[in-house]
């Protein structure tokens, strides 16, 4: 036992640039398709709650594909699939679409939008319709409605299914391996096929954990705080 921890330590020494590089690559990942993704959910969440009939319709077709599919697949077919095309790759998008770090973000945008829509939307009708009703009655515009009572409050409902959505989401990154993508899984798995050995995937795991451990504290410390502030 000794001599393995020995092992992970000098493993961790020789290549601490390259696995810390793996993992700001990672976290890039991680912030940049969370945060791009809940704005997207945001716009769909209310599509579905308050748009036409048509719009409802396209906000569940969008869920269905995105949720029905596993992520793999949907960044295949996005970095592989796409080139084959020849108007894609003469398109503006091709300049995006070429690059694999890109290709996964969009990947990981588009199908972490799709749950945290439907974590949204819930939230959105658990809102009591009483106190929409009384806003209105006091000449409240719907803009302002949305923005003042109706938003908070939903987000406050959903924020415990929206935390374990960004928990998923962390660990969903480490997919972005498979189209070329070194982040830390990507560096783990090279670092031990060179080395015929698991304990960088064993150490990505502990750095996974760690991070997840991170993450899930202040999804709990904001449910307090929301909490104390309803109070």
């Amino acid at each position: 036992m000794d001599a393995w921890f020995t092992d992970i330590l000098v493993l961790l020494q020789d290549n601490r640039a390259e696995l810390w590089e793996g993992l700001i690559v990672t976290l890039q990942l991680w912030a940049a398709s969370g945060a791009a993704g809940l704005v997207l959910a945001l716009g769909l969440a209310l599509g579905a709650t308050h748009g036409g009939p048509v719009l409802k319709r396209l906000v569940r077709v969008y869920s269905a594909a995105f949720r029905g599919t596993p992520l793999l697949v949907q960044m295949f077919l996005l970095y592989y699939g796409l080139s084959q095309f020849e108007w894609v790759r003469a398109s503006a998008a091709w300049v995006v679409l070429e690059d694999a770090f890109y290709c996964g973000l969009i990947a990981l945008t588009l199908n972490i939008a799709a749950y945290m829509a439907e974590d949204i939307r819930a939230g959105l009708l658990a809102v009591p319709l009483g106190q929409q009703e009384a806003a209105r009655a006091f000449g409240m515009p719907g803009g302002t409605l949305l923005r003042r009572i109706v938003l908070p409050q939903a987000l406050r409902i959903a924020t415990p299914a929206l935390g374990n959505e960004v928990v998923s989401l962390l660990k969903a990154t480490a997919l972005v391996s498979t189209i070329t993508v070194f982040d830390l899984t990507g560096v783990a798995r090279r670092l031990s096929t060179e080395s015929y050995t698991t304990d960088a995937l064993v150490l990505a795991g502990v750095v996974y954990g760690v991070l997840t451990l991170l993450i899930s504290a202040g999804v709990h410390f904001l449910e307090r705080r929301r909490k104390s502030h309803a109070a």
